[in-house]
This record gives structure tokens, sequence and C-alpha cells, in this order.
């Protein structure tokens, strides 16, 4: 019984703003927009912030299936008694306990320490080099409704180690708002949970009750990404 244009519909059926529901429909009708792409106050584009994401998420990935460096994360979702195909479905990978892995892998891919502090993959120390945010974690990509990529959280697997800043290792960390992401606009999960909630979203505290829920086919599990 709405009224209005495709747009406005889109717009309110999978909560977008008016040029992600232009995206939207673009995909699925095979267009490709002009780029008009939004940039913060140092020049660094959302669609930058994107594609560097999904770099970061194959490196996770990679890692994760890495024989050595990713057993450690291996043998905590065997622990989790999570399977491959879920494993697979929510894209998770393993940052190494390094701080530098991610960064070098991303410069050699022509990404600009601006766009990869601004994405909040690396931060800067207090001597200028970049160090890699996310270390010794199982990583969980945070996909929006249509497709993207558009942040990372992250699970501590081991002791951790103190930042370069000076900041210590929390259980969790979660990205930053970018150009790409605002925390209040997303929720976990919400690109499987709405083809499956009908009614009603179970939502949950975490990543990790989201994940083995769906595992159990409760498949309209969501999480906030944040307090």
């Amino acid at each position: 019984g709405a009224g209005g244009d495709v747009i406005s519909f889109i717009m309110r059926e999978e909560n977008l703003d008016y040029r992600s529901a232009l995206e939207f429909l673009a995909k699925r009708a095979g267009i490709t927009l002009p780029e008009d792409d939004i940039r913060d106050e140092h020049g660094v584009s959302r669609k930058r912030i994107l594609e560097m994401n999904v770099c970061a998420a194959r490196f996770f990935r990679d890692m994760l299936y890495h024989e050595r460096v990713g057993a450690q994360a291996r043998a905590y979702l065997e622990q989790r008694q999570l399977s491959s195909a879920i494993v697979r479905r929510f894209g998770l990978g393993y940052a190494p306990d390094s701080f530098h892995d991610l960064c070098d892998h991303l410069r050699k891919n022509g990404y600009t320490d601006e766009e990869m502090t601004t994405g909040f993959l690396c931060g800067k120390g207090k001597n200028g080099r970049l160090y890699d945010i996310f270390r010794g974690r199982l990583i969980i990509p945070i996909i929006d409704v249509a497709g993207n990529i558009v942040a990372f959280g992250g699970r501590l697997i081991g002791e951790g180690k103190e930042s370069p800043d000076g900041r210590k290792s929390p259980k969790y960390l979660n990205s930053s708002d970018t150009p790409a992401f605002k925390k209040m606009r997303n929720l976990f999960a919400l690109n499987f949970a709405k083809a499956k909630c009908e009614e009603r979203l179970i939502l949950c505290e975490g990543y990790m009750d989201v994940i083995q829920l769906h595992a159990a086919g409760f498949e309209n599990a969501v999480a906030t990404l944040g307090t």
C-alpha cells in the first residue's frame, strides 16, 4: 500500500540512503553509475575504502588457511565447533600477530598510508610508522545489505601485544567509522538475516553469538556493532 517510486521503495525496504539505493538497483540491472564518490576531509574515497577492504579480507582469509600462521585460529574455530561451510559463509579470516604484514600487503597493492589509516586497517605509531590495527585476531568482515565489505571485527586469539601507541589489546576490536562505514546504520549479518527474518530478528550482543545461531539454523540473528 506504499506510494512512491522504485528508489524510495528500495530505500525503505532495504534501509538504504538514496545513493546506496541507486547502487543496489544499478547492480541488479547491470548498469554502471557515474562516479560521484564520497570522500573524507583528507580526500580518501568510499570506493577506495571498499576496494581496500576486499583486498584486506582476501589477505585475512589466506592467513587463516596458512598452515603455520593460521593454526591457532583454526584450532579456535574447531573448538567453537564451526564448520568450514559457516567459516566460508561469513568470510572469516585471521590477522597475523605481526605489526606490519597487512600494511606491507596493502602498500604492495597500491594503497596509500592515508587510505590505510582512514579505513581503520592501520594506525600510526609515535615514530610515525604505520602498524596493523588487527593483530593476532580472528577476523569477521562486516558486510552491508548491498554486499559490500564495509568494516571488520576482530576477536583476540592468545594474549595480544601492546601497540606502538601504547594501547593494550581488548578482547574484541571493531572498525571505527570511515567514509564507507557508520556503526549506527549497520547490523552484523543483516545481509543474511533480511531474507529470513519474516516478522522478527534475534538481536545478539556479539559476532560469535550470531555466527553460532546461524550455524544452528537461526538465520534471523543479527548483532549491533558497538555499545
